[in-house]
């Protein structure tokens, strides 16, 4: 049974730059069939994730243009990430802590990866499953 962050990612992970507008992010979205994207710094570091719902609830609802609005704004504070060799009871514990779905990667400075929810799941106990449902979706 997988043990580590590294061993259940999906890796091969495309960014949405900063300097992109979320339109480009929405297609990115589209043609590789995901609904979220790290979003990349012009110093190739991870500046947070982009997801379809940011884009409907911080852009098309407020009345921004997605042509003209770039992903870089949408990014806010330092993104929660995990480290490639991190456990999965860690993984599981930060992403209930965090309330995310999905947790980018870090192999150093470098996003190498994304695990997702259903990653978690097909590869962890039971009990972290739980764990992070209960932690992201709360007990009601």
């Amino acid at each position: 049974m997988a043990s580590t962050a590294r061993e259940i990612m999906t890796g091969g992970v495309e960014c949405v730059g900063e300097d992109e507008t979320v339109l480009d992010a929405a297609r990115k979205m589209d043609q590789l069939g995901v609904g979220a994207l790290p979003i990349c710094g012009n110093d190739e570091r991870l500046k947070g994730m982009l997801t379809d719902r940011d884009i409907v609830v911080k852009v098309l609802a407020q009345g921004k243009d997605p042509a003209s609005t770039k992903a870089g704004e949408l990014a806010q504070g330092k993104p929660v990430t995990i480290g490639a060799d991190d456990s999965l009871e860690e993984l599981a514990r930060t992403m209930a802590k965090h309330e995310v779905k999905r947790l980018p990667v870090i192999d150093g400075q470098s996003l190498v990866g994304v695990v997702s929810e259903s990653d978690l799941a097909a590869n962890a106990s039971p009990e972290l499953v739980v764990a992070v449902v209960r932690g992201v979706y709360g007990d009601d």
